[in-house]
């Protein structure tokens, strides 16, 4: 099969690799139908994500057609249509009953566990996402082999074409939990960091759910002028302002701040010079500038929501400010299955429209002009889906 597989930082191309096999009886084989470049993928893109090795195939948000099951595969069948969750549990578990599925103590336990020196039970596997997260070969593929096909594949109507419902397998529900670990309702305020494709649909959910105030924040002109024109939101472009926290505070109800703010730029937020050095000297995992803002941004009692990736330690987190203040962190990966049914409910109803921020429908051969478009942010690039099986070509949404 062809595949995108990763050779060093900024390095990466499309090769002839193994057609996937079954490894367990709950396995199935899917054929792709659609996959997407993440923003997460940029952190593997760029080397930043360890237990990354030569020839591994990225991508978590795919979707297809069941080709093959194995024999205890009882919840889908040859031909199904489906989704594929990011994460990968195996239902049965102490946290996956109770639905907090990013946490399942099973599948994990191999190569993730080995890169955690401290014991410390590892959060569940994701596909294509280094030894970390379990080592499992993602969906940037023409084919993918599925672990704990009874609890993942989520089925999707046939008349819904792939780009209203590839998104369940990561983005949307991560967009989702975030706005419902923010609080939202209808009179809220929110300040999100971040436009990039979570951001956006945050905004998107935010507004879902009643919020009247969304200040977001970002350095992107045309991605702030989307949200701005989709979503109303009041943009905030930290380059011309470099304390967003400030003017927030200035334009909220008694100058307090916001009632909840949602991280979504994660640990490689443009920093300071003491944090770039700190990050490329490898002292530090996690650049904290996205985070003191949120900190600051909220009012007393707030929460701050992320669902931005962070990793290892943080330079200047003001843990005192935040204590001051009362604030609730809410935060990690997301429990992808426990939202599928009500967001499928909402996409074919049509309150939620998520393949509107699509900009780039590409080939899978393309794949490696695609992570370069994404991560220099060119010809306004907002989301990319990739299509395996298709002619050599870019064309915009």
């Amino acid at each position: 099969m062809r595949a995108l597989t990763y050779h060093g930082p900024y390095r990466v191309s499309v090769d002839n690799m193994p057609d996937p096999t079954l490894q367990a009886s709950d396995d199935i084989i899917l054929k792709v139908t659609a996959t997407a470049i993440c923003g997460s993928d940029l952190h593997l893109y760029r080397g930043k994500i360890p237990g990354t090795h030569h020839g591994d195939i990225f991508g978590h948000e795919f979707m297809g057609e069941v080709v093959e099951a194995g024999s205890d595969v009882t919840a889908v069948a040859k031909g199904d249509r489906v989704v594929i969750p990011f994460v990968i549990a195996c239902g049965e578990c102490f946290f996956c009953k109770l639905n907090q599925y990013a946490a399942c103590e099973t599948t994990n336990s191999g190569k993730g566990a080995a890169l955690n020196p401290k014991k410390i039970t590892p959060p569940a596997a994701l596909f294509g996402y280094s030894d970390l997260y379990g080592g499992i070969p993602g969906g940037q593929a023409e084919y993918v082999r599925v672990p704990k096909a009874n609890t993942g594949p989520f089925k999707v109507p046939d008349g819904l074409a792939d780009e209203k419902v590839l998104f369940l397998s990561d983005i949307l529900p991560t967009a989702w939990q975030a706005v419902k670990n923010a609080g939202l309702m209808p009179g809220s305020s929110v300040a999100i960091f971040g436009a990039g494709p979570v951001g956006l649909l945050s905004a998107a959910c935010a507004r879902l759910a009643g919020a009247e105030q969304i200040f977001m924040i970002d350095h992107h002109p045309y991605r702030l002028a989307f949200a701005q024109e989709r979503y109303g939101v009041i943009p905030i472009n930290f380059d011309e302002n470099d304390d967003a926290a400030a003017w927030i505070i200035e334009h909220t109800a008694g100058h307090r701040g916001v009632d909840a703010v949602i991280d979504a730029v994660g640990f490689e937020a443009k920093g300071s010079v003491t944090e770039t050095i700190l990050s490329n000297l490898k002292i530090e995992g996690s650049s904290g500038k996205a985070l003191r803002q949120c900190i600051a941004a909220v009012r007393r009692g707030g929460i701050v929501s992320v669902p931005g990736v962070y990793a290892g330690f943080i330079h200047g987190f003001l843990f005192g400010d935040a204590f001051d203040k009362g604030l609730t962190f809410k935060m990690g990966q997301t429990h992808v299955h426990a939202y599928l049914p009500d967001l499928l409910m909402l996409i074919e109803s049509g309150q939620l429209k998520p393949e509107e921020i699509v900009t780039h429908h590409m080939p899978l051969e393309d794949a490696a002009k695609g992570y370069s478009l994404f991560e220099k942010r060119q010809e306004d690039c907002r989301k990319i889906i990739l299509l395996p099986g298709t002619p050599s070509r870019v064309s915009a949404a």
